[in-house]
């Protein structure tokens, strides 16, 4: 299939060329699925890269949990899921004055160089924003920015006035992508794509085939009824990586969330 048949009006919309990169890799593969890849050695993520790669459609990270990591070593996360036509998502969730936030680009894990999209907290305004795109064009690459626009965890600060603020930053930035919204309540994901539009994505953690209530506060909702809602993109962790048969846990989320694209 087509993706703008797939996609139709987010795909005629979204400006930003990952969206669109994005769009056609889940065509490719059935799948809106985002690996989170929260393991602790380099050796383990390429390991379930090579298991369910063909499946998912972006890594995400947190490199700053890898307890091995070194930036050579980090390599083989980066060609691993590039083989496998994987985007690379450090969801860094950047929070700083401008400047700052470029200079955490660089540094001991030089994210600009490997990464095509992060994400990052509003609350600092929308130089953050400008900081990380410079970081990014120091190394003549093109990056997206996806803004907090929601949590699933419970009892978090991000009220609706808060969210309001964050998508008026965005839609005023081209380097913002789209937005994270919480996967685990569909009627406020609902409420968030009727505010958001066709132009943004929204990308959803917060979702589980076993919808129950996670560790630390960390609440699940279906993956299908996210996608109907209007989630892009379900970000599943240990629903994958956790299960007894990875690749066939992957093919079970990929074909929800697929299936779910269509009946949208």
């Amino acid at each position: 299939m087509k993706a703008e048949d797939a996609w139709g009006a987010r795909w005629a919309n979204c400006a930003h060329p990952l969206s669109h990169q994005f769009m056609s890799i889940a065509c490719e593969k059935e799948s809106l699925v985002v690996l989170a890849a929260d393991l602790p050695t380099v050796e383990e993520i390429v390991q379930i890269i090579e298991d369910v790669g063909d499946h998912v459609c972006a890594l995400k990270t947190h490199v700053d949990m890898v307890e091995d990591f070194n930036l050579e070593e980090w390599g083989a996360v980066v060609d691993a899921a590039r083989s496998k036509g994987m985007l690379l998502f450090e969801d860094r969730k950047f929070a700083d004055i401008g400047r700052v936030a470029k200079t955490q680009m660089g540094g001991l894990y030089d994210i600009r160089v490997w990464s095509d999209l992060v994400t990052s907290h509003s609350v600092s305004g929308p130089d953050v924003v400008d900081g990380i795109a410079e970081a990014w064009d120091e190394v003549e690459r093109v990056g997206g920015v996806l803004l907090l626009a929601q949590m699933s965890s419970s009892g978090n600060l991000l009220e609706d006035s808060y969210t309001d603020k964050t998508l008026e930053m965005g839609t005023a930035s081209p380097h913002v992508v789209g937005y994270i919204g919480n996967g685990s309540n569909p009627s406020e994901l609902g409420i968030l794509r009727s505010k958001v539009g066709e132009g943004k994505m929204i990308w959803t953690p917060g979702v589980n085939l076993s919808s129950k209530e996670g560790v630390l506060g960390q609440r699940y909702g279906n993956p299908s009824e996210a996608v109907r809602a209007g989630s892009d993109a379900i970000i599943v962790g240990s629903g994958i990586h956790g299960a007894t048969e990875p690749m066939t846990a992957a093919r079970e989320y990929a074909s929800a969330s697929w299936v779910a694209l269509l009946e949208r």
